[in-house]
């Protein structure tokens, strides 16, 4: 039997880090989220350590897993539970080798099956697709299918998460479709009625 799909929180590209603290507090405060990434754009790696420092224990206390985006050195510094890496980023082989066999590493595949057989044969954790739906936070080189998650649990056992755009309208689909996981950041962090309802409101449509 297929394993429930859960949340996967994307940090905003930019954060106030003593504004976000109790957003993501918020967010993680019924445990219902399986990870959290930390995804900042254009800022020091100084600015990218102190933010680590401060939320991975916020992640950590809500039983949630800590990834940062992008940098496999900065995360195996900080502490990190995992990595996610673009097509551009280090390439897994080096990942795992400054992050060690535990991490989780996870590979963005866009709405790629070859990228994806590639990832999974090198010993990545998790593949993403995407972006299944317009987002607000990135703009999206490729657009990804709701088949391509049916296909995938059909020929792999590695978990695979949607990305992109994914409203809390989308989830059931997306969950019924094959997705292990939701990757999901403006849908929490700019839903009207604040972080903690929108997970709840996601969770329920996993459920």
């Amino acid at each position: 039997m297929k394993a429930a799909c859960r949340l996967y929180l994307i940090s905003p590209p930019r954060i106030d880090l003593a504004q976000f603290v109790p957003m993501l507090q918020a967010a993680l405060a019924e445990r219902e989220v399986a990870a959290f990434q930390l995804r900042l754009k254009d800022v020091e790696d100084a600015e990218i350590l102190a933010a680590c420092a401060v939320l991975l224990p916020i992640a950590h206390a809500a039983d949630c897993l800590f990834i940062l985006n992008d940098r496999p050195d900065l995360a195996a510094h900080c502490g990190a539970d995992g990595v996610h890496i673009g097509q551009s980023d280090a390439p897994l082989k080096e990942a795992r080798k400054l992050m060690g066999p535990e991490a989780v590493i996870g590979v963005t595949c866009h709405n790629s099956r070859h990228l994806a057989m590639q990832a999974g044969e090198a010993g990545a954790d998790y593949v993403a697709f995407g972006a299944f739906f317009p987002s607000s936070t990135k703009d999206a080189q490729t657009q990804a299918e709701p088949d391509l998650l049916t296909w995938w649990q059909e020929t792999m056992l590695l978990p695979c998460v949607a990305i992109g755009g994914i409203g809390i309208e989308h989830a059931r689909a997306l969950r019924a479709a094959g997705a292990d996981f939701l990757a999901v950041s403006s849908g929490v962090w700019a839903h009207p009625e604040g972080p903690r309802a929108a997970v709840g409101r996601y969770c329920a449509e996993l459920a």
